[in-house]
């Protein structure tokens, strides 16, 4: 059945994506690709709204890959279900794993091997942020259909969105008393605009 299926996709990724929301943009892409549940476009989409939306990012687009696809599957009724078990699964393996060396951790806490494991872990966290930043990079300022159109790789680069990155980027930079959400807005206007 696809809750069950959900259920233990979203457990896989949330077993695995040390680091964060953003860790579970690999897992993301590839459950996309072997599922269908989703598209590559879709994932630049939940990204968006979950960076502008409260919660984690991880959670977010848990919620709402499991509402889309519960909704396929068995309507309205089937989307809320499927809204609350994908989540459910994302976040079940660290509510394990806490559990279960929470009372180990404080007893080796200052063991050599254990700071050796948080170590390993903050590198593979890197990895999988740094690959989830080049794949949402990708989606966002590559069109893939223009490059098979035409097989020219400078036709295929969305131009407007790379000089509207840069310039938040800047804007971020320069006036950091200004809140996120404010280019949040600004960005999302310029989408609206000009039609990106």
């Amino acid at each position: 059945m696809i809750f069950f299926e959900l259920f233990f996709r979203f457990f896989f990724v949330g077993l695995f994506s040390v680091g964060g929301g953003l860790a579970t943009l690999p897992f993301l892409t590839e459950m996309a690709e072997v599922t269908g549940w989703f598209t590559q476009t879709d994932i630049s989409n939940m990204i968006a709204i979950s960076e502008s939306t409260p919660g984690p990012i991880g959670i977010n687009m848990a919620t709402y890959v499991g509402f889309q696809t519960g909704e396929g599957f068995a309507g309205t009724a089937g989307g809320f279900l499927g809204a609350l078990i994908a989540p459910l699964g994302l976040t079940a393996p660290a509510l394990i794993i806490v559990l279960a060396i929470s009372k180990m951790l404080l007893r080796f806490r200052s063991s050599k091997y254990v700071e050796w494991v948080f170590y390993g872990l903050r590198a593979a966290s890197l990895g999988l942020i740094a690959s989830a930043c080049l794949g949402v990079a990708r989606i966002a300022f590559f069109s893939a259909d223009a490059f098979s159109q035409s097989a020219d790789f400078f036709a295929a680069v969305d131009y407007k969105s790379i000089i509207l990155s840069v310039l938040i980027f800047l804007g971020v930079k320069k006036f950091k008393k200004i809140h996120p959400i404010v280019f949040i807005l600004i960005a999302a206007a310029v989408g609206i605009l000009f039609k990106f």
